[in-house]
């Protein structure tokens, strides 16, 4: 199931920030570009919880496997790109930091979180999608274009005021 999330959900959205960051850090292999300790923390989650805008992926049994924060706001980076769908800042959603349990990986979740987004977004009055993920981040730059996502470009972000990264940008007509 896919829920807004309460306050009880928090331990299990930052367990499953840091399942991400360890899981990197055991592996080598980082898809998110994030910094354990920098983003996201148990603050990102509080704050995204307050802004009433953190949704959660959770099993029955309540155990929290995802999460992601849908909102309207668009980075200032994206008036740098060039999107094919015209659309006022009032109609477009964006996902960040969309989150799935590495040890739940390849289960279709990401993809049922990005579908709730959409719906979400419809029900909101939203017309277009937007988000962005790290250039490195292979699943994420596979999956948003098998779901009808087009490729709006890439630009540098300073992410969070930590890193320089190039962001690639995605957008689909809801």
């Amino acid at each position: 199931m896919i829920r807004l999330a309460t306050a009880a959900d928090l331990p299990g959205v930052v367990a499953v920030y840091d399942a991400i960051l360890d899981n990197e850090i055991a592996t080598g292999i980082n898809y998110t570009n994030w910094q354990k300790g920098k983003y996201p923390t148990a603050a990102t989650a509080q704050s995204i919880l307050d802004a009433g805008t953190l949704y959660v992926g959770v099993d029955e049994d309540g155990t929290v496997w995802g999460s992601m924060n849908l909102n309207a706001i668009q980075l200032p980076e994206y008036v740098k790109i060039d999107w094919s769908i015209p659309a006022s800042d009032d109609q477009v959603a964006v996902i960040h930091t969309l989150t799935i349990n590495p040890a739940r990986k390849g289960q279709g979740l990401a993809r049922q979180m990005v579908t709730f987004a959409e719906e979400t977004a419809r029900q909101q009055g939203k017309t277009v999608m937007r988000f962005d993920t790290w250039e490195g981040n292979k699943p994420a730059n596979h999956l948003y274009p098998a779901m009808g996502y087009r490729y709006a470009g890439s630009t540098d972000f300073f992410f969070m005021g930590y890193t320089h990264s190039i962001l690639n940008l995605y957008e689909k007509k809801l």
